[in-house]
């Protein structure tokens, strides 16, 4: 009960003295406000953007690897990227692809797909630019993709090259603006294509398996219209079985390729194995260094903070000087006067984090609103502004109450 009054007392003190000192109090607990913001804005943000590219990832799934002609990162030990030595390795093609299905005993599916823009009519309709993915059988199931009406290219549809395709959502709306697209057609490059499906709309991602924005065809029937040996960031994506590790699917998918393409024992490969965990790794190393430039910006405005509510118990002490010498007449211990400065010192300082969250709150409601991006205030950094507050409020509070705690009760009562 004693340490409730204690609490009640405190948030009373702290509100008058917000409200009889309102332009001290303001310019003092801004250096927490700002500190906690600097703090706490910084940890949404990486988390927000975690969460998205973690997302992203799970799409890619954990036993996916992809072999194209450039890696995603640079050697193991290396900073440099040395792209002069990527150059001139092939593209993969979609025999390769068929082959790795034929010789590796733990993949599911090889994909060969690759991408290009061209415009596309529908009627008086038309969306330019737009990026054509052309694609062997399988690309649906290894990146997981849904459908929403229509239904999906068939294994014999896709090896035939027939004119074919499967539109994104945003596609569909552009092209059939308030009506179903499947069933109709479109014209690619003096192409025309019936329309089969429509995929689940998913939104951006950071590694562009969003088909919203897209038209999927056959890889047969793409080479119709561009060269296939034309660079054009072409990969076989390999989805292992269930029961297969990545480690053993890249083990695997190394000398299968190095068999396929005839590279030397001595010779280093021609290609490149890329998986998630390439990424992964990265990013954590990338969000410590983002940790730890939020705790050094907002560490400075903090130190600050701490600083004006040390000087607004210090100027409270004096005021209460009187208050204090009757309290100690009365019985009051020295702890209970301690203690009721370090609960008011949180308290002012809890004010200053509790603003600072409300203003991220604010922002976090603007930016998800305003852009394509969510950015969520989590409980979790929510709980860790709150602690901060708690704990700069208790130390910039420990001299004032202890200098408050040791006054001579006389002295006190006689203070002017």
């Amino acid at each position: 009960m004693l340490i409730v009054r204690l609490i009640i007392e405190s948030f009373k003190f702290a509100y008058s003295s917000l409200v009889i000192n309102r332009l001290r109090t303001f310019l003092s607990l801004l250096g927490i406000t700002i500190g906690i913001f600097c703090i706490i804005s910084v940890f949404t943000i990486i988390d927000s953007l975690e969460r998205t590219i973690r997302d992203s990832m799970s799409k890619l799934g954990s036993n996916v690897i992809y072999v194209q002609k450039w890696p995603w990162a640079p050697p193991a030990g290396e900073s440099e990227y040395p792209w002069w030595k990527y150059l001139n390795r092939p593209v993969p093609k979609l025999s390769e692809a068929q082959e790795i299905l034929r010789r590796s005993g733990l993949s599911q599916y090889a994909v060969f797909n690759y991408s290009f823009n061209r415009t596309i009519k529908s009627g008086n309709n038309k969306a330019e630019n737009v990026e054509i993915m052309g694609a062997s059988n399988g690309l649906i199931e290894t990146w997981s993709l849904k459908i929403i009406t229509g239904r999906p290219l068939t294994e014999q549809e896709f090896n035939s090259g027939a004119n074919f395709a499967m539109l994104g959502s945003d596609m569909a709306e552009q092209l059939f603006p308030g009506g179903s697209a499947v069933g109709k057609s479109i014209k690619i490059q003096g192409f025309n294509m019936l329309v089969l499906g429509v995929f689940e709309k998913m939104g951006e991602d950071v590694f562009e398996t969003s088909m919203d924005k897209r038209v999927l065809i056959s890889s047969k029937l793409a080479a119709r219209m561009v060269d296939p040996l034309t660079d054009m960031g072409q990969s076989i994506i390999i989805k292992g079985k269930a029961d297969a590790s990545v480690t053993r699917l890249s083990e695997e998918l190394e000398g299968v390729m190095r068999s396929i393409r005839r590279v030397k024992p001595s010779g280093e490969n021609d290609f490149a194995l890329n998986e998630v965990s390439i990424i992964s790794g990265r990013l954590d190393s990338v969000f410590v260094v983002f940790n730890i430039a939020g705790w050094i910006i907002g560490g400075f405005a903090i130190l600050v903070g701490g600083f004006g509510i040390a000087n607004i118990m210090f100027v409270s002490v004096r005021e209460r000087t009187k208050i204090i010498g009757l309290q100690k007449a009365l019985g009051a211990k020295s702890r209970f006067i301690l203690l009721e400065f370090l609960f008011e010192a949180s308290a002012l300082s809890l004010i200053g984090g509790a603003i600072g969250l409300m203003i991220i709150y604010s922002l976090t409601f603007i930016v998800s609103k305003t852009f394509d991006f969510n950015l969520v205030l989590s409980v979790g950094n929510i709980a860790t502004g709150l602690i901060i507050s708690i704990v700069i409020g208790l130390i910039a509070g420990v001299v004032p109450a202890r200098a408050a705690a040791r006054l001579d009760p006389v002295t006190a009562m006689n203070a002017v």
